[in-house]
């Protein structure tokens, strides 16, 4: 027969699992054996949370309390219990009590390892919170130490794994995950409910991340494992991460959710928490553009509650969603005196400082202030960028820009209502530079990416013979790549945008740049010359989503074999389409660009945009370049381009003709074809020439732009390849299918095969986001060879090779890009 003792370990055992039907049972089965003081204290702490957590907090309180009342306690028997009362207190908002009661408690612990360092876990938590998260760090920390010397293996993994999410609210993601991926081997065999709580806080870090459809996909995983245990209120939590991350994408779902949240967490009898879940409906329902009077008042009553449970980041964000409220209401002197009452310092969580920013920023511009509010929203993306900096990885850069957008959004259209073109380019280049404005640095070899890169190939390579890989491991390697990528420390470096003064001053006279801004409603260009600069009105953005919707597959079918008949009448289709864009983007600029070369800086919505074919560009040396502050960076130095190599994918129509071909304009090129054709020997190759051209199947992957990929003999070559080249071509060459192709990131950032390669330092890529015709491909881009060979640059090269698109004429929608 177990011991009272025996069965309260197994009781605490099941606990940790999440099997709390079976900890109770063992709980009073314990108490049944034992008459000890001490022992019975003890199991019941542990019993009350237990009740708490399966939603009976009355009857949780009732045992603390009945137990505290018993005379003859041992000192640390009462701790215990204190910690116990303490972790109930927490979940009725008694913040301020619970923190007396766990001070209390650690104190009497003193000396006691396993008791005491529960007490500091708890009261890490309760300091979680509140957002104290060096008050969080020391005491979880303080745990994790205790149990490990208790011999609690499970309890102290607990304890790390909260340390992690410490990191993740101070906004080091890659520490986040290291800590909750280390402890994630100790807690998620232990039961679906542990594997749950562990995916659920890392689902948080994807979301910090900007994956969002990963992140949500977890959530829903963890809501449907706690489901099966009937544990409604961490399914409340659930919902409640849930709620935030659709708030500004899909604030309708976002208002559905919460208030799920809402009704789960009353349900639970949790009333702190279901505090934050009536603000997280009062922040959907004021993303939905109400305006009730019934919703301020909402508002104020769920942030004086959040203050009084000593939540007061999330009642500050609530009062600053009120201000918006309020300024839709005209209510501007309302909103001046709610504004002011608010207190926003360096130690508030990134999310509260950039909603103070964006909220002061509408305030003042709402008063007429529009330098105040510009200057709001240049300190909102300083402070983003000054943690962005901190990342080395392309895809973790760009995934965290995201939480700049709308100062990004709203810096734009306060400069087209500015009507200055100094204001302008600097917000057409804030806009546009979320994370390119954050300086690169070349990563360091990594032996496992190489190595996973490699399996994910064979992988590819097994599904094309028809032999099966289990999903799990494709995805695990995909996971275990980009996050091995997030560790590569970031420059911490961030460059300052040109200037208008700077930028005229650096181009010379036959080039103009052309900067394209695209907001809710209006098209704007800014054209910059050395002598001049014009600011154009274009019209409306309705009329640019009508001609770019479909544009892309309209390129691909324009580029496919087809009937000498079919083909006429498509190409005829796609010539009047491309006719009317330029009608919408380029003639209304020709006066102001005269006969000069250009660059380009359009708006993340042009990223399809086949800018070498529009009339009025045809023929014209012509880049896309990131940002003006970007293409001044390149075009400083000279292009490398004393030698050049060559790659012929596999099943490729003319690719080794075209290769070979090319490759003749070159002394002693190099050319891998056929069987040459692995990973390892294109990186070699990549690594040693100035020109690189590679003519191979390309595949545009959208959810993780990162692995789009080439074709190669041993499957694909991808975007994360680029990283591990220990160093690149100047010009790089992509006579592929879709890998121009950019994931358009948070309305400007791009992500795709052709920013990775221009991040790792190239200088130039010259690719197409569509279909190409093989023999008009071949026929472009040996003229393309000639002209390099002989001098020119990429720009004028393709320039004269490209044809205007015709009925007897196939797209090659090539561009320069860099």
């Amino acid at each position: 027969m177990l011991t009272a003792e025996e069965l309260h370990e197994r009781g605490v055992g099941a606990i940790n699992s999440g099997r709390l039907g079976q900890a109770r049972g063992l709980l009073e089965r314990a108490l049944d054996r034992t008459t000890d003081q001490h022992l019975t204290g003890t199991i019941e702490a542990s019993l009350a949370y237990v009740e708490a957590e399966t939603g009976n907090r009355d009857a949780a309180m009732r045992v603390c309390e009945r137990a505290l009342a018993r005379p003859g306690l041992p000192g640390p028997t009462r701790g215990a219990l204190h910690s116990q009362h303490a972790l109930l207190l927490m979940l009725a908002g008694r913040t301020p009590e619970a923190k007396s009661e766990l001070d209390v408690a650690i104190a009497a612990l003193e000396g006691v390892p396993k008791p005491l360092g529960r007490a500091h876990g708890n009261r890490g938590n309760l300091f979680l919170q509140q957002n104290d998260l060096a008050a969080a760090r020391a005491d979880f920390e303080a745990a994790a130490r205790l149990l490990t010397e208790a011999g609690i293996a499970v309890e102290a993994a607990m304890n790390e794994h909260n340390l992690g999410y410490v990191r993740l609210l101070g906004g080091d993601l890659v520490g986040a995950l290291k800590e909750m991926d280390r402890a994630r081997v100790v807690l998620a065999p232990l039961s679906t409910v542990a594997q749950a709580t562990c995916d659920q806080d890392r689902a948080e870090v994807l979301l910090a991340a900007g994956l969002l459809d990963e992140g949500r996909a977890a959530l829903v995983a963890s809501s449907r494992a706690y489901g099966s245990r009937r544990l409604r209120r961490r399914q409340a939590e659930v919902d409640l991460v849930l709620a935030r991350s659709l708030l500004f994408e899909e604030p309708e779902a976002a208002l559905t959710v919460a208030r799920q949240a809402e009704r789960r967490f009353t349900l639970a009898e949790a009333p702190a928490m279901r505090s934050r879940a009536a603000g997280a409906v009062v922040m959907a329902e004021i993303e939905l553009g109400r305006r009730q009077p019934r919703l301020l008042a909402q508002g104020r009553r769920v942030a004086a509650d959040l203050d009084r449970d000593g939540i007061e980041w999330l009642a500050t964000t609530i009062r600053l969603e009120n201000v918006r409220l309020l300024l839709r209401r005209d209510q501007v002197d309302d909103a001046r005196a709610e504004v002011a009452s608010t207190r926003v310092d360096t130690g508030s969580p990134l999310s509260l400082r950039l909603l103070d920013r964006d909220v002061r920023a509408e305030l003042a511009a709402a008063q007429g202030r529009r330098t105040n509010a510009l200057n709001h929203l240049r300190a909102g993306l300083a402070d983003l960028h000054a943690w962005q900096s901190s990342f080395g990885s392309l895809d973790l850069q760009t995934g965290v820009a995201g939480h700049g957008t709308r100062l990004g959004v709203r810096g734009l259209a306060l400069a087209v209502g500015s009507r200055k073109p100094e204001v302008l380019i600097e917000w057409s280049e804030r806009a546009r530079m979320l994370a390119s404005r954050v300086q690169p640095v070349r990563a360091p070899e990594d032996e496992s990416i190489v190595a996973d890169l490699a399996e994910l190939r064979e992988i590819a390579q097994a599904r094309e013979g028809a032999r099966r890989t289990p999903p799990e491991r494709e995805a695990e390697l995909r996971q275990r790549v980009r996050e091995r990528a997030w560790r590569h420390r970031g420059s911490g470096e961030v460059a300052d945008p040109v200037t208008l003064t700077e930028l005229r001053a650096a181009l010379d006279a036959e080039t103009a740049l052309v900067a394209y801004v695209v907001t809710a409603e209006r098209l704007v260009a800014l054209v910059v010359t050395a002598d001049a600069t014009t600011w154009v009105d274009l019209g409306e953005r309705a009329e640019l989503d009508r001609l770019t919707g479909g544009l892309l597959p309209d390129l691909d079918v324009a580029a496919s074999d087809l009937s000498d008949t079919m083909a006429a009448f498509v190409r005829q289709e796609l010539a009047e389409r491309l006719d009317a864009l330029a009608a919408l983007l380029v003639t209304p600029v020709l006066d102001a660009v005269g006969e000069r070369r250009v660059v380009l800086t359009p708006s993340g919505v042009l990223a399809g945009v086949p800018w070498t074919l529009l009339p009025g560009f045809v023929g014209r040396p012509l880049t896309v370049a990131q940002s003006a502050t970007s293409w001044l960076a390149r075009h400083m130095t000279p292009l490398r381009s004393a030698s050049a190599g060559f790659v012929a994918g596999r099943r490729v129509a003319r690719a080794e003709d075209e290769v070979t071909a090319a490759a003749k304009e070159w002394p002693d090129a190099r050319i891998l074809v056929g069987e040459q054709t692995t990973a390892a020997a294109v990186s070699e190759l990549a690594a040693s020439v100035d020109v690189l051209h590679i003519a191979a199947h390309g595949r545009h992957s959208a959810e993780n732009p990162m692995f789009s990929g080439l074709q190669l003999v041993d499957g694909p070559w991808f975007g994360y390849d680029i990283d591990q080249l220990r160093s690149v071509p100047d010009i790089v060459l992509l006579s592929a299918c879709e890998v121009g192709r950019s994931t358009v990131r948070w309305g400007e950032e791009l992500i795709g095969m052709t920013t990775a390669w221009l991040h790792a330092g190239a200088r130039c890529v010259i690719a197409s986001a569509a279909a190409i015709n093989d023999r008009a491909a071949y026929d472009v881009l040996v003229a393309v060879h000639q002209q390099l060979a002989a001098g020119a640059d990429p720009a004028a090269a393709l320039a004269a090779a490209v044809p205007a698109v015709s009925s007897d004429t196939a797209p090659v929608p090539l561009v320069c890009f860099g």
